[in-house]
């Protein structure tokens, strides 16, 4: 029997008449436990990384760009691209939801590059230095990834298909027919199992020593994850499946990131060998 559940209002609270929703929420609380965390990872003795206060601070300033206007370019271009070529304004409009977490890993990924490139460090390595933050933002990724899925949840959006198991949910007031709440398996593959294997992979392993290999990880890690979530997930109205025996377009988008890792990993291996 499915669970019914009282839908959660997504408006948080109300500052002088506006509304602070929970998705918001979730990105400041993802961003500043983040920031703490990246900050405790680079200050350990062990750390190849060191950077200043304001090289730190500068640094969330890059990193909070790079997934807002990667993850909205990403949803763009990869999930919705004829209707805004159409209303070329909603591309401003994030209020109205549509981010892409491959497309804020790319922003991420371009952020930290040039960070790396306006900063001097005692490496020269643009590529080493930027693999090295990566590294180390594989363990703060996942936070964000788990507190952002449970908003989802909360909006009652990116739902999971209808299903009869008993794990299905029913919100009151919505469809009579129950579905998968596919958001929290991801809050829970993605967020919390992918943290805890980061933080060993980082933290009880030599890999931090060999500058991608833990990014290799995450990247192949999150795609299985993603992958198998996606048996669970209703696809996006407008894409539907992309082939006839149900390939989704994160499923496509996580089999090229998993390939990619593989790369990334050999490289990083055969490199510091």
């Amino acid at each position: 029997m499915a669970m019914i559940l009282n839908p959660i209002n997504p408006v948080a609270f109300s500052v002088f008449g506006l509304p602070v929703r929970w998705y918001a929420l979730a990105y400041i609380a993802g961003f500043v436990i983040g920031y703490y965390l990246f900050k405790y990872l680079t200050k350990n003795k062990d750390s190849e990384i060191c950077l200043s206060k304001k090289q730190l601070d500068d640094f969330l300033t890059y990193i909070v760009l790079g997934v807002i206007l990667g993850g909205r370019l990403g949803y763009v271009l990869f999930y919705n691209l004829p209707y805004f070529i159409e209303q070329p304004l909603e591309i401003f409009m994030l209020w109205h939801g549509g981010m892409s977490f491959h497309g804020g890993l790319l922003g991420v990924i371009f952020a930290t590059f040039l960070f790396v490139y306006k900063n001097k460090f005692s490496d020269k390595s643009i590529a080493r230095n930027t693999f090295r933050i990566l590294d180390v933002l594989s363990v703060v990724v996942p936070v964000g990834l788990g507190l952002g899925r449970i908003a989802n949840f909360i909006n009652m959006e990116v739902m999971g298909r209808i299903t009869n198991s008993p794990l299905g949910v029913i919100f009151v007031g919505g469809p009579e027919y129950p579905r998968h709440p596919s958001p929290l398996y991801e809050a829970t593959l993605e967020g919390l199992v992918l943290f805890l294997i980061m933080w060993l992979m980082y933290t009880k392993t030599n890999l931090k020593t060999k500058p991608g290999a833990i990014s290799g990880l995450l990247c192949m890690f999150y795609a299985v994850f993603r992958i198998f979530c996606e048996q669970f997930r209703q696809p996006d109205a407008q894409i539907g499946f992309l082939t006839s025996w149900g390939l989704t377009m994160g499923q496509m988008l996580s089999g090229l990131m998993f390939i990619v890792g593989v790369i990334v990993f050999i490289c990083a291996m055969r490199k510091n060998k």
